[in-house]
């Protein structure tokens, strides 16, 4: 009888500027879901709390430190045979400026004009529940 592991706890965060825009970044080259674009974020470090966690990622990331952020939604979500848990937070407030500090691309924009084809299928779902907010 097999254990079944559970799921891997990710975290996201959803900026998004006095303009309406929310910033989305490309997944690189070698990894999953590669050429795809996301909302910026990682995996949880155990012990870490989902604040901090988010936290860590978006300083690694963006080279920016977050200031307010309030939980919005957790989504689980099947890739084949990796099993997620989404843990996607609004932040609110951060200190600097989000450049790309892993090599990836950076884009600020409309989740309205966004093409949900251009993002990873979780991130689509996000997205659409994003519009429906």
């Amino acid at each position: 009888m097999s254990v079944a592991s559970s799921p891997l706890h990710v975290m996201a965060g959803v900026l998004r500027r006095h303009d309406g825009q929310v910033l989305i970044t490309e997944r690189p080259a070698g990894k999953h879901l590669a050429g795809l674009w996301e909302f910026p974020g990682g995996k949880l470090e155990p012990g870490e709390t989902p604040l901090d966690g988010l936290r860590r990622e978006l300083a690694e990331e963006l080279g920016i430190t977050v200031g307010r952020a309030e939980p919005w939604l957790v989504l689980p979500w099947q890739y084949d045979a990796l099993e997620l848990r989404l843990d996607t937070w609004r932040v609110l407030g951060w200190h600097g400026e989000p450049h790309a500090r892993e090599g990836q691309r950076l884009d600020w924009i409309d989740p309205r004009t966004l093409a949900p084809d251009r993002l990873a299928p979780a991130d689509r779902e996000l997205l659409r529940r994003w519009l429906a907010d």
